[in-house]
């Protein structure tokens, strides 16, 4: 149940348009192909976390990137790694954070346990979160649907996709608001700062 007062749970069906499978496959087919995001996902895979994932603003750039047809990756400012353990120590984050800059010196690495958010979360109207379910429950509070997108390899090294609302925002080129977790003023701070527009210039930045 929601917090009194908070914005209620986006319906999955208002926004995801059509089958996911064409999209799911694009998706797994950029990641297989990048290098650096491959040796990522193994390096986490690695800490042999039960349910985790690497999301947000790594998978956004090489979405962006290719229909963009840039040649060069843009800069990701850090590699959001999630995962979900409710029986997890607060420090455990910390020591997954450099165990990961050990594996892959150089990269910055913001690792988030998602069952321990409603600890220090608050919503877009200033209550306290409530707790989250699963991982997926925690990315489908980030916030834009584009950016709820995570991905995760699995013991052959396939590709598995986590996405809440779908992936067509992240492949139509769309930045919406999420309203289950920031405000509208928080989501127009972050298309001003991440530069949206002028770093992808064909995404539509849709007003909530």
């Amino acid at each position: 149940m929601q917090s009194s007062g908070s914005p209620k749970t986006p319906d999955r069906r208002a926004v995801v348009g059509h089958d996911q499978s064409v999209y799911i496959d694009r998706l797994c087919s950029l990641v297989a192909a990048s290098s650096p995001l491959m040796d990522a996902l193994r390096a986490v895979r690695s800490l042999e976390l039960a349910s985790w994932c690497i999301g947000a603003g790594a998978i956004r750039s090489l979405v962006w990137d290719s229909l963009h047809g840039f040649f060069e990756p843009s800069p990701v400012a850090d590699i959001d790694v999630a995962y979900f353990d409710a029986d997890a120590s607060p420090e455990l984050d910390i020591r997954l954070q450099h165990r990961l800059s050990c594996l892959l010196v150089g990269l910055n690495w913001e690792v988030t346990n998602q069952a321990k958010v409603h600890e220090w979360l608050v919503d877009a109207s200033g209550q306290a979160f409530p707790p989250l379910i699963s991982l997926a429950d925690g990315l489908a509070t980030w916030p834009e649907f584009a950016t709820c997108v995570g991905v995760y390899l699995d013991a052959n090294d396939s590709v598995r996709v986590i996405a809440p609302y779908g992936l067509d925002d992240l492949f139509e080129l769309r930045v919406r608001h999420n309203p289950r977790r920031v405000s509208v003023a928080t989501f127009w701070d972050r298309v001003r700062s991440k530069r949206y527009s002028q770093r992808w210039p064909r995404l539509t930045i849709c007003s909530p």
